[in-house]
Formats: C-alpha cells, structure tokens, sequence
C-alpha cells in the first residue's frame, strides 16, 4: 500500500484528479485540513468522477493529527516511509529506494510544503526533475508522476 497525502490543498479539482490517480492505483488518500474546498465541492466530485466510492480518503483535523495516525506523535525524522516532496530537494525520486508502504507528502498548491517541516526532515525531501527556471509542478501532475513511478517499481502489483 502507498499513500498520497496532501498538505492544505486548495484547489478542488486537483485533489479530485488526484483521487483518480490513488482510484487507479489502490493508493489512499490523506487530506490534511484545512482544505480550500468542501468535500461536497461540485469540482471536486466532477474532476474525480465516478472514482470516489474506489477510494479510501482520510481527513485529518491537522498534521499533528496525521502523525497521530500513524502512531507517532510528531513528525519523526528516522521514519523511513515518509517522503515529503519540494522542488528545493538535492535529491530526486530517482535518488532513493522505496519501502513497501510509503507516504508521499505534498504541500499547499500556492506555497508547498511549509520551511519548517523540510528543514526538520532533510533527508526526507525529494523531488521531481525539472529544468532550471522551472519553480514546480501542477500538483496532480507531481502526484501521478510520483505514485506510477511507485507502482512501476512495485512491478504494479497493486494494479491488478
């Protein structure tokens, strides 16, 4: 199992193609509040179409209440299944070895994930390639190319 987590996401169509995605892929989708939209969110519904019954969603109240949720009262730098992704990273995904269960963390659409966070969990941070100049990513984009990159190294065992 794998897991997409959003961090505050904004925009409602995003999360809805991200929850296509996780549909797809039989990952699970963690939104952390505060969200930009309300579940019941006619763009959020229509970009996720009829996926949303094929998708285990977790709300967490706030990221503490997230790290609650997997048994760890904060976020903890030697947890080998968290990755979190910024275009600020040295590293790339293609940089490190996955465990078999991992959480993909992304951050706000408009500001990512928040300094703090990365600064306490540097060895943790990856990130996709992109040309110079280039400052990131659409969200569900980032968060497609991340989880088949999983799956493909997962031999898409997940998939069938």
């Amino acid at each position: 199992m794998f897991h997409i987590v959003l961090l505050e996401p904004e925009i409602p169509q995003n999360t809805g193609n991200i929850s296509r995605t996780c549909a797809a892929l039989g990952a699970r989708l963690h939104l952390i509040k505060p969200l930009g939209f309300s579940l019941d969110d006619r763009f959020l519904k229509r970009a996720g179409l009829d996926y949303w019954p094929l998708v285990d969603v977790r709300v967490h109240y706030n990221l503490d209440d997230f790290y609650l949720s997997l048994g760890s009262p904060a976020p903890d730098q030697t947890r080998e299944s968290l990755f979190y992704l910024t275009a600020r990273a040295e590293k790339t995904y293609a940089d490190v070895e996955f465990p078999k269960e991992v959480f993909f963390v992304f951050g706000r659409e408009s500001t990512g994930l928040p300094a703090g966070l990365l600064d306490a969990n540097p060895g943790r941070c990856i990130r996709i390639p992109m040309r110079k100049g280039i400052r990131s990513l659409n969200l569900s984009n980032a968060a497609a190319i991340i989880a088949y990159e999983y799956a493909r190294r997962k031999n898409f065992q997940m998939t069938y």
